[in-house]
């Protein structure tokens, strides 16, 4: 018989690298959900990426059985999130479906600035939050310190705070009591209107999008007629069911629980995480809260190495696509690279995860063009456009003003690097609006700046100066004035389109000597000189020049006359300014990597 009564609906919150996904292990062994064979370590996530890196990219539900001390079986429902800021509206629609948050602090490196993010985010959502102190089995594991931590910072209480290791399941026992006798029961009846919230989806080859879903009031059942209320779309449920690692069919889904639905969906773009879905012959008032649609921050352009393989690439898009709505991409064009695509990311670690999945499940060769952000360009004809792509960039006597996206970004870091942080966030046209001293030893500053400065270098310098200390979180704020520039490479005297980019004039010319310098260590020499210039418009900002294979001419003349020995040279010379005239230079593929990886400053 069902009894809401008897459900725990939590998610597991963190920040990069405090374990999230080796708790959600140690749950899952412990009540034996997964048989001892099929055990293995991160079983929440299912990519290799994700193994190899040791992150999370997808949300993962899922629902394991519990026996109390004293008896009382429990259904236990609980998602495990990404940790990175580029999936923050992922992890605030997973908090969103459940009553209560796991907050882990790591006891090495108390709490860090997605720590406090996330439980924020929990906050929004009248969340109960557990704190758990992960990691106390390391030798450098502070544990009254991060008690501390928790009552200072977080403002929680740190006696209700749960000790445990989750790589040697230390103390999961009193976590699984904490877990049953802290959260609240989910509250709903099935007898009031359908109202159900969409907190993630996958696709399945053979049976469409499978609807992650966490039903608030009434049921869900098969053979309804359901409507998304953001884009009205209606379908009808071909099965229901809970996740146990398989998917697992079940009658219907009751308010409180969460499950899956199929209702053959063809694309995942079809469906919005965060959409309310309720029943098309009796809907509910009004959809739940929190829906927005999500946006890119980061755009850059994909070529094939071989232009033959375009269409190849195209298809690995669609499929690419079928699993991860928030990639978006047009058609585009370079006179340098052929036919490619045009694409948004959520932010520079996005980019490099669909980079690898590219690369990996889809053998895909692939060049990615420099990222860039998307601005705002104010015509002297009184039109606004958008641009994101330099070579949409308009002609700089049209342009009247430009604006830029900016970040709130929030640094944590121990004292002794302060200066360190404070150098570079000025470097990057950082502004200060906030310094908070958490305690004795740590601080958290509040900087304003552009999010086109922390596209390249700004996290691995970050790490650098902090030693691996400071944790960075930002969000989006707003966009303000800048001083936009088109900066044009020339090869030989012919722009080359794909490498263009779009940059704050005064760091114009550094952005032009760095690009130059690294072609020049690229590009093979020729039978002639050739010229690597950037551009500003038509004046040039910066050179370096590749130097010509030559021959030795003078090598038959010993001794003699002067005159014989010019009159060669003079010769050679000739011969060289005409194959300048006519020669080609290729841009190997190194070339266009060298210029995106390399540090810029």
């Amino acid at each position: 018989m069902f009894n809401p009564d008897n459900i725990r609906n939590f998610c597991i919150v963190a920040h990069i690298d405090h374990g999230k996904s080796t708790l959600a292990d140690r749950l899952i062994e412990k009540t034996k959900a997964v048989s001892e064979r099929a055990q293995r370590a991160q079983m929440t996530d299912d990519m290799d990426i994700e193994r190899e890196r040791g992150i999370t990219i997808k949300s993962h539900a899922v629902r394991i059985p519990y026996t109390a001390q004293d008896g009382k079986a429990y259904i236990l429902n609980f998602v495990d999130t990404p940790g990175h800021v580029d999936f923050t509206y992922e992890v605030s629609r997973a908090i969103a479906s459940c009553e209560g948050a796991i907050l882990i602090v790591d006891a090495s490196q108390g709490v860090e600035s997605q720590t406090l993010s996330n439980m924020y985010l929990a906050l929004e959502h009248n969340l109960e939050i557990l704190p758990v102190i992960n990691k106390i089995d390391l030798p450098a594991a502070n544990i009254p310190e991060v008690l501390h931590q928790i009552d200072h910072d977080l403002g929680l209480d740190s006696e209700q705070a749960v000790p445990v290791s989750a790589k040697t399941g230390q103390n999961i026992d009193a976590l699984f009591e904490a877990i049953v006798t802290h959260f609240p029961p989910p509250t709903g009846s099935d007898n009031n209107p359908l109202q159900a919230l969409i907190f993630d989806c996958n696709y399945d080859p053979y049976r469409g999008v499978i609807i992650h879903v966490r039903v608030f009031e009434g049921v869900l059942k098969p053979g309804m007629t359901i409507r998304f209320m953001n884009n009205k779309a209606e379908y009808k449920i071909e099965e229901t069911g809970v996740f146990v690692f398989a998917l697992v069919a079940t009658e219907c889904l009751h308010a409180g629980e969460v499950g899956y639905i199929i209702a053959g969906i063809k694309t995942v773009s079809d469906v919005g995480v965060g959409d309310t879905i309720t029943d098309a012959n009796a809907p509910c008032a009004e959809p739940l809260a929190g829906f927005k649609e999500i946006k890119p921050v980061v755009f850059s352009s994909v070529y094939p190495v071989d232009t033959n393989d375009y269409e190849e690439l195209r298809e690995s898009f669609e499929k690419l696509k079928l699993n991860d709505a928030s990639l978006s991409w047009e058609k585009d064009s370079s006179l340098a690279l052929g036919h490619g695509f045009r694409c948004g990311f959520l932010g520079l670690l996005h980019l490099e995860i669909v980079q690898e999945r590219l690369e990996r499940e889809f053998d895909q060769s692939v060049i990615f063009t420099a990222p860039s952000v998307r601005y705002q360009i104010h015509l002297r004809s009184g039109e606004t456009i958008i641009c994101d792509n330099p070579a949409d960039y308009p002609d700089e006597t049209k342009i009247a003003s430009a604006d830029e996206p900016y970040i709130k970004a929030m640094v944590i870091t121990p004292t002794e690097y302060l200066g360190n942080i404070m150098s570079l966030c000025m470097e990057k046209r950082g502004v200060q609006a906030g310094m908070n001293y958490l305690d004795e030893k740590r601080v958290e500053m509040i900087y304003e700046m552009p999010l086109a400065e922390v596209l390249f270098d700004f996290y691995d310098r970050l790490k650098s100066v902090s030693r691996g200390y400071a944790s960075f979180d930002y969000e989006l704020i707003e966009m303000r004035p800048t001083d936009l520039v088109k900066i044009d490479i020339l090869i030989n005297g012919k722009s080359v389109d794909a490498l263009a980019q779009l940059a704050y004039r005064p760091n114009a010319y550094k952005k032009a000597s760095h690009v130059c310098a690294q072609l020049k260590e690229e590009i093979t020499r020729q039978q002639f000189k050739i010229a690597i210039q950037g551009a500003i418009g038509n004046q040039i900002i910066s050179r370096e020049t590749v130097n010509a294979l030559r021959k030795d001419v003078l090598a038959k003349c010993y001794g003699g006359d002067i005159t014989r020995k010019r009159k060669l040279l003079e010769k050679q010379k000739e011969g060289k300014k005409r194959m300048k005239m006519i020669g080609d230079v290729e841009l190997p593929q190194s070339a266009f990597l060298s210029v995106l990886k390399t540090n810029t400053d």
